[in-house]
């Protein structure tokens, strides 16, 4: 539960005040003009009232509370909250106070329960994804009702959760760790898949034994496996200030995709990690297993909470990407800085993919067919480079889902077995 009392009220004259002071002007007004002097014994009284102000009991002093403080939630689910506001003893007395939650935008809010004016529960829901302040106003009475106060604390504070398809995507083809997990591979092992025949040798497991085979060939012989291993997933996302347009619109899908990637990361029993580079608060969070690291991973995404570790620099801290850790990163590619992190983490060894989520121009506007033509060459060799280096980039277009575009994804190892053969 939150706890507000630093409220800075804005003080003015209630109606009430402006009313006394008007008809005590017009009366005294009058008294001059007509020398009606029975018109100065009415004003007398409301003069008496309004120099009152000053000696009455000072303003009192309020706090609004909230609880819970801070609630997540999904895309287009609500959340309650309640929000009321209470009058500290031993200061003045107020003769009324209401509390409304004005609108926010991107969220809408119903009332769900209202105790007289000083209490309000609201259900929010937001149907993009983001971090939403809940504010609370309060209007305050006081002073026997000739001073009015007005203030807008912030009280609460919704984290709303983007929606991830259900869709599995692919990770890079890539040797992985020597750890159980669930992506077949072609090594030896324990496992399900069946890989080949051989003769008993000391040692072997005689569940392994193929009793039918033994029996054929009178000779002990052993059944071998594919085993299935496990993969580190690391989520790069480009968090630099774009050009606005359609770049700044492209970096919604930023955080879909690194939902959808961990999601599926950790479906598969593998470790997902994430790290956020940029000029506003870098930080990253270690990679882990479980359905609790999803929520971290969104928490340290949209800057919530404190279980991420905050970093400064351009480049993807040591101890964030373990080593032979699978990097996928998420970025419209216009950053210089961001690229160079890319070209760092190659360069330590790790499989680095880049999803670039710009799928065209990053102008407004009209533009002309020349010019689109030149940014695709200038697109086209920026790819080329980077695969020489070895950063390969898959191109996300907003018609296409993720998953559909990962799938277009080259398999290095076949490449090192090209050129070993040469």
């Amino acid at each position: 539960m939150t706890d507000r009392d630093d409220i800075e009220f804005h003080w003015r004259a209630s109606q009430l005040t402006r009313a006394i002071a008007t008809c005590s002007g017009v009366a005294l007004a009058a008294a001059v003009i007509g020398t009606r002097w029975e018109l100065i014994a009415f004003a007398a009284p409301l003069l008496g009232v309004l120099c009152s102000i000053s000696w009455q009991r000072p303003v009192p002093t309020i706090r609004v509370h909230a609880e819970p403080e801070s609630q997540r939630c999904f895309e287009d689910e609500q959340a309650r909250l309640t929000v009321w506001a209470t009058e500290e003893a031993g200061t003045g007395e107020a003769s009324a106070v209401e509390l409304t939650v004005p609108d926010v935008e991107g969220m809408q809010f119903d009332v769900v329960e209202s105790d007289a004016r000083q209490a309000k529960t609201v259900a929010a829901s937001a149907q993009r994804w983001g971090r939403y302040v809940i504010p609370a106003r309060v209007d305050v009475i006081a002073r026997g009702g000739l001073l009015a106060g007005t203030a807008t604390v912030d009280t609460a504070e919704v984290i709303v959760f983007p929606l991830t398809p259900p869709q599995s995507t692919p990770i890079p083809p890539a040797e992985l760790l020597d750890r159980l997990g669930a992506h077949l591979t072609r090594h030896l092992g324990p496992g399900v898949e069946y890989a080949d025949i051989r003769p008993f040798v000391p040692g072997d497991q005689l569940r392994a034994v193929n009793w039918p085979v033994s029996a054929r060939r009178r000779q002990l012989h052993v059944t071998q496996r594919l085993t299935d291993r496990a993969a580190d997933v690391v989520v790069l996302i480009d968090a630099y200030r774009q050009p606005a347009g359609p770049a700044t619109e492209a970096t919604e899908r930023v955080v879909r995709g690194a939902a959808q990637v961990v999601q599926t990361a950790l479906r598969h029993s593998d470790r997902a990690g994430i790290v956020a580079l940029g000029d506003n608060r870098p930080r990253w969070l270690g990679a882990d297993i479980g359905q609790r690291q999803f929520y971290r991973v969104l928490d340290t995404v949209l800057g919530a909470g404190d279980r991420f570790e905050n970093t400064t620099g351009t480049l993807a801290p040591g101890a964030a990407v373990p080593s032979g850790a699978i990097v996928i990163a998420f970025s419209t590619l216009l950053d210089t800085e961001f690229a160079l992190a890319l070209i760092d983490l190659r360069k330590r060894g790790h499989i680095v993919v880049a999803v670039d989520i710009l799928g065209g121009l990053p102008f407004e506007g009209e533009k002309d067919p020349l010019v689109e033509q030149l940014w695709a060459l200038q697109r086209s060799a920026m790819y080329r480079d980077m695969a020489t280096i070895g950063v390969d980039i898959v191109s996300w277009q907003a018609d296409r889902s993720l998953e559909q575009s990962m799938d277009l994804l080259p398999d290095r190892r076949r490449r090192v077995r090209a050129r070993a053969r040469g």
